[in-house]
């Protein structure tokens, strides 16, 4: 009894050995700082860094620095920028590229600026160890970036610049840090230049060419192994990390770069995302968070004067500068006030660079003890102030995204989509099309259908499409997007279909490419033909070749009068969401008239997705667009039902004509609401009758003229 006693105190002996107990003391913390913080409205953040104060060994010393907590922390340092990276909107940051250029000029050059003379000629250091510390002041880490993606606006346009600039300064204030090390060891010559350029030039070539191509080959032949697709990338980050090392930078510069590779290739609303995003929240980055605590020594404080004024001195500089950093950037853009703070917050945050920074100095002789131990608290107040601002920053911004959004597309806010499964197959793909342009705000959830023939064997038939579809409710919920299955018995699909679409009140159907037709089905009519005549609402009917994440753009075929449809707003505002998700560009081929109305669109509700308008007027000769399309195109045909404003005859049994001159693309052809019982669009009200007879007598024209030509080709 009394070993077993002797034991178990013994396994209790401060600093805590055990590993088990370690992991589970670090897991507390985890979860409960920011359970008890958030009572008193303070940031989580700040509750997993001042728990690593406490337990750190300049604190109670329960824990010490080892190595399994050096590795878990640098874990969570390549987590923070990689997800930086993956979240980036790159359609944004290539719009706005020359601004993240701006703002890192500003975040690098104004903080050293100011901190160069202060340390020249305030604290009276040297010329090495005055420039070194100034370019402290110009690093920053996205210790609170966290938080902006806990709110959900990482791809807002302050973020986006923020964490572009944070690279840039971060760069070129390690290759600063080189070059300083160099010539303090005598070994800044031309070959130094030259190996640095050649492996940075390498490592570009690696990450931004081959990567993407064995990533895209990866989650193409491996689209079902999600297990196997999460190990994937967690290599590619830590690959690019230790490539990032040898080119002469630090590692968390691969780990961005690795996000930026992969971008396109991982959607914000997928299970890979989800996973990705679930790890490194619950586990990796907080515990890097706490050992940043780790590392805070507050008894520097009572040292000395030296210590405390050097201390104070190196933290106002390093806001001072971050600040006006931000400041600069508001006025240059003519950002707002919120926005202003938001980039302040982000950027005012110092750990990791700057921590790596010093201890170089300081392990080469350049700076002294008071640098680094007034560093450190720098560390502290820094990453506090900057949790508090960005948290308060980013609760402003989501509150007038809501004022913004309630105006504008209102009507779908709780759209309700329906999915009607005839095919199993692909099923996964049209799943994830579903997940991907669901509002998030809907508490509707997707609604997948299975019609049964109405037989016999009906009710055993339903318990069985029910088990088979349970599978995709498990996909699903790993995006955290409600799914619900519906089973009913009708004659027939469209039936059934057509019917549970006005009970569950559904806005969007998701329809399955249809399957070439029998005899029976063109006597009595075509499955899809009868679903889109017996409903109004807007209908996707999708045909996907490869995994979305794989193509590179949306091509759109809008014909004459779509703008005039129902549907319009929809089915862009769609798409555009899709393309966000995909990080894709989208281009619409229509008339002028059409393509100020997308302009109107994509201006008054402030479409983020890049969208290019190109004139196309000769819709006698429709499949000449197929020159423009290339393998790796999402093709988007904006058809019509019969009896609306925008309907072209050549456009009926269009699926079949596609499928022959688009075969190798994902396609999907749309349906636009033809009624709509909740509002009279606008855009009707100043259409009068003899412009549209007109463009109907000319469309008339068009349609068989086209139909000739498929009629050509077909005998061909």
């Amino acid at each position: 009894m009394f070993q077993f006693l002797n034991n178990f105190l013994h396994e209790f002996e401060l600093p805590l050995q055990n590993p088990v107990l370690v992991f589970s003391l670090i897991l507390i913390i985890i979860l409960l700082s920011p359970i008890l913080l958030k009572k008193l409205n303070i940031p989580g953040i700040i509750g997993l860094i001042i728990s690593g104060v406490i337990i750190g060994p300049n604190g109670f010393n329960i824990l010490e620095k080892n190595s399994a907590v050096d590795l878990f922390s640098t874990i969570g340092l390549l987590y923070i920028m990689f997800i930086a990276g993956l979240e980036l909107d790159m359609n944004e940051f290539k719009v706005n590229r020359n601004k993240s250029y701006l703002f890192g000029f500003f975040t690098f050059i104004i903080p050293l600026l100011i901190g160069f003379p202060v340390c020249y000629y305030f604290l009276d250091y040297d010329f090495n160890a005055s420039f070194l510390t100034a370019s402290m002041f110009s690093t920053h880490t996205l210790v609170t970036y966290p938080i902006v993606s806990k709110f959900g606006i990482a791809k807002n346009q302050a973020v986006a610049i923020t964490v572009g600039g944070t690279i840039l300064t971060d760069t070129a204030v390690l290759i600063i840090l080189a070059v300083i090390i160099g010539n303090t060891q005598g070994n800044l010559t031309q070959d130094f230049w030259i190996t640095l350029g050649i492996s940075l030039v390498i490592f570009s070539l690696i990450m931004f060419y081959f990567i993407p191509k064995v990533s895209a080959w990866f989650f193409k032949k491996l689209e079902s192994e999600k297990h196997s697709q999460y190990i994937f990338v967690l290599a590619v980050v830590f690959f690019a990390a230790f490539l990032a090392e040898v080119a002469g930078v630090e590692p968390i510069i691969g780990a961005f770069v690795a996000g930026l590779a992969l971008n396109k290739l991982i959607p914000h609303s997928s299970a890979l995302m989800n996973r990705i995003e679930f790890m490194g929240n619950s586990l990796f980055i907080p515990f890097f968070l706490i050992s940043v605590g780790m590392i805070v020594d507050v008894s520097v404080i009572f040292s000395g004067s030296a210590a405390i004024i050097i201390a104070i001195t190196l933290t106002i500089v390093a806001l001072i500068g971050k600040w006006l950093a931000a400041l600069f950037t508001q006025m240059a853009f003519k950002y707002s006030s919120i926005q202003r703070t938001l980039i302040f917050g982000l950027s005012s945050s110092h750990a990791a660079a700057t921590l790596a920074v010093i201890l170089v100095g300081y392990n080469a002789k350049i700076l002294d003890e008071n640098i680094l131990n007034g560093t450190i608290i720098l560390i502290l107040i820094t990453c506090v102030v900057a949790s508090f601002v960005t948290e308060k920053a980013s609760k402003k911004i989501i509150l007038i995204q809501d004022e913004f959004n309630s105006g504008h597309i209102s009507l779908h806010k709780k759209e309700h989509i329906l999915m009607p499964i005839a095919n199993l197959n692909n099923i996964d793909k049209l799943l994830d099309f579903s997940i991907f342009i669901k509002d998030k705000k809907s508490p509707n959830p997707i609604s997948i259908l299975s019609v049964v023939t109405n037989d016999l064997e009906a009710e055993s038939n339903i318990i069985k499409a029910r088990t088979k579809l349970e599978q995709f409710v498990r996909q699903a919920s790993a995006t955290e997007t409600k799914v619900e299955i519906l089973t009913t018995i009708d004659h027939n699909a469209a039936s059934g279909i057509s019917r549970i679409s006005r009970e569950i009140m559904s806005d969007i159907i998701v329809l399955g490419w249809p399957q070439k037709a029998g005899l029976l089905d063109k006597l009595i009519g075509e499955k899809v033909d009868s679903i889109i005549s017996n409903t109004t609402k807007t209908t996707f009917i999708c045909s996907m070749s490869q995994p979305l994440s794989l193509h590179k753009r949306i091509v759109v075929a809008s014909p004459p009068l779509s703008e005039f449809e129902n549907g319009f707003d929809l089915w862009l505002a769609k798409l555009s969401k899709l393309a966000q998700e995909l990080s894709i560009p989208i281009q619409i081929y229509c008339n002028n008239t059409t393509s100020k109305a997308i302009d109107l669109f994509a201006k008054s509700n402030k479409i983020l997705a890049l969208i290019t308008t190109t004139s196309f007027d000769d819709w006698s000769d429709f499949l000449v667009l197929s020159r423009n399309i290339k393998p790796n195109d999402l093709f988007v045909l904006i058809s019509a039902r019969k009896g609306s404003v925008s309907y072209l005859g050549f456009l009926e049994h269009i699926p079949h004509k596609m499928e022959r001159y688009f075969d190798a693309n994902s396609k999907i052809i749309v349906y636009p609401e033809q009624y709509c019982d909740v509002f009279v669009n606008e855009r009707y009200e100043g259409l009068t009758a003899e412009p549209i007879n007109k463009g109907i007598e000319t469309v008339q024209k068009i349609g068989h003229g086209i139909g000739k030509m498929f009629s050509k080709g077909e005998t061909e």
